[in-house]
């Protein structure tokens, strides 16, 4: 005979009302402001409401469009089967034994690195704004490099092709290899695990006894940088000021060989094709 559970305790309703009246209060407030934004958003007064109503109605209309072209039904295919792949693979690696250990290391580099990432983000800010820059001013040299790429990649097509036709026609040979492979290596895990082990121990030992010494060393290092800083920054000084009293010699040097290499092309020119302008002599002095 099946038992008639207890009756909740007055504390227990108590606590159960007492939460309801809070999430609920929580839910009218939220509905509040979410009522406040759309009034605020869609407020006919400035004009903003209808404005902004229309500027939806198009874009959402444009994405109508283009989600019926056939383009976008094949993007949308393709997200389709790849989260169909990723259900059915990506679940058995989920709960795969491997993955605990792999969740502990991930939890580990993640408590790890964060104080590492917090003293690395200035410099990190530092090098992608420069980054940006050299980006911005290499911009006009990115045309011809996606050019090179698009040519290697065109150029490398057919030989990949070729490896796979070459590969998946020696489908049995690789097995055999494979297989052989496998006979041979297979005893000496063991072996290299028993020595990776003893190098383990006898590095561990070496690292010990170095550490002292090198910890003695590198202060000695940085007392020496410290005491040696004025010369060394002088040193800079001196290199740039030869830099800067290398530059005009550096750009007239330049010009000079622009001029004669803009000459020789004018002369090779007029060596290869010399019935192109027939009756014109081209003299260029190298100043």
């Amino acid at each position: 005979m099946a038992t008639i559970p207890p009756l909740p305790s007055r504390d227990d309703v108590l606590r159960m009302a007492r939460n309801t009246t809070d999430m609920t209060g929580q839910l009218l407030d939220t509905a509040g402001n979410l009522t406040r934004i759309a009034l605020n958003t869609f407020d006919p007064r400035d004009g903003s409401g209808p404005e902004m109503l229309r500027v939806l109605r198009r874009t959402t209309a444009e994405l109508a469009e283009a989600s019926a072209s056939p383009q976008a039904q094949q993007a949308f295919q393709r997200v389709v089967d790849t989260l169909a792949r990723l259900g059915t693979t990506g679940a058995p690696l989920a709960v795969h034994p491997v993955s605990e250990p792999a969740q502990a290391l991930l939890a580990v580099l993640g408590d790890s690195l964060l104080p590492v990432l917090d003293a690395v983000e200035p410099a990190v800010e530092e090098f992608t704004a420069a980054l940006c820059e050299l980006v911005e001013a290499a911009s006009p040299l990115i045309p011809a490099g996606a050019g090179l790429v698009a040519g290697v990649v065109l150029a490398l097509t057919p030989v990949l092709r070729a490896a796979a036709e070459v590969l998946d026609d020696g489908g049995p040979e690789l097995r055999r290899i494979a297989d052989a492979l496998t006979a041979a290596v297979a005893p000496l895990v063991p072996l290299q695990v028993s020595l990776a082990e003893r190098a383990a121990h006898a590095g561990a030992g070496v690292v010990r006894a170095a550490l002292p010494p090198l910890a003695d060393l590198t202060e000695a290092a940085a007392a020496t940088t410290r005491a040696a800083r004025p010369v060394l920054v002088a040193g800079e000084e001196l290199v740039v000021a030869g830099l800067e009293q290398l530059q005009p010699l550096l750009l007239s040097g330049a010009a000079r060989a622009g001029r004669v290499a803009r000459a020789a092309a004018v002369r090779v020119s007029a060596a290869v094709s010399p019935s192109a302008e027939p009756g014109v002599v081209v003299s260029v002095a190298a100043g």
